[in-house]
């Protein structure tokens, strides 16, 4: 089964058109998306629609900015621009896009070999960016391979039978093969906001009878999520870090 992975939308309706014309004649199965669906942009409805009705199987889970905007929480922890967007957005919702948010399922999600969770299988809210911590993760759980988001850097940490651990950042479009005799802690990027210097969109394909994950980046036109950001009021910060990936 051939599995398109996307996770940090982050209301970022211009990065996410790119990305699906990018998979336009691509073929799969299935959508995940490992949350933070909305926050920090302005598109949030245009956002929900389209994933909401999207034409395939759908396995969604939700992110800590999804939580807060839904009402289930009301941000304190929050740095005072993802706290903003996030009550915007809250005060911006369409009833049904509202409903969407409140009814994601918490992860982690056990779905046909793969372990999907938003932060960490622990919790949403969890980052997970170093080889000690992606071991504990893994050592924690069977699965052969876990999706996670939250930290907008696409990597990828293999574990084999000894609990020897090795990971890298992944940069560009690149396709890597599974070795079945380890486990994968594996973070697809950000689609609406990346955060490795790099603005192109983040995004992974996961293919479970080949055994390999295939990532991407696909530019978008940025200017015009800032324009939407400014236009809303939201904080200048979350326009201005999309022009460099930060």
């Amino acid at each position: 089964m051939r599995t398109l992975i996307v996770s940090d939308l982050h209301s970022n309706a211009e990065a996410l058109k790119a990305v699906l014309h990018r998979v336009r004649r691509k073929r799969f199965e299935q959508i995940v998306c490992l949350g933070d669906f909305v926050g920090y942009g302005a598109q949030p409805n245009q956002i929900l629609d389209v994933m909401r009705t999207f034409k395939a199987r759908k396995i969604y889970i939700r992110g800590n900015h999804d939580r807060v905007a839904a009402g289930m929480d009301d941000g304190r922890g929050f740095n005072y621009a993802a706290k903003y967007a996030a009550l915007w957005t809250r005060d911006h919702l369409s009833g049904p896009n509202r409903n969407f948010l409140r009814k994601l399922p918490l992860g982690p999600l056990n779905q046909h070999g793969m372990m999907l969770c938003h932060g960490s299988p622990d919790d949403e809210d969890e980052y997970v960016f170093t080889e000690h911590h992606a071991r504990k993760v893994l050592m924690g759980c069977t699965a052969p391979i876990v999706f996670y988001g939250h930290t907008h850097l696409p990597v990828i940490f293999a574990m084999d039978r000894h609990g020897e651990i090795g990971g890298y950042a992944v940069e560009g479009d690149i396709t890597i093969k599974l070795n079945p005799e380890y486990r994968y802690l594996i973070n697809p990027g950000s689609v609406g906001q990346p955060r490795d210097r790099n603005p192109a969109s983040s995004f992974a394909m996961y293919d479970s009878e080949r055994k390999r994950v295939q990532f991407f980046r696909t530019e978008y036109d940025f200017r015009k999520t800032q324009e939407s950001i400014i236009k809303a009021g939201l904080p200048q910060i979350l326009a201005d870090r999309l022009a460099i990936g930060s």
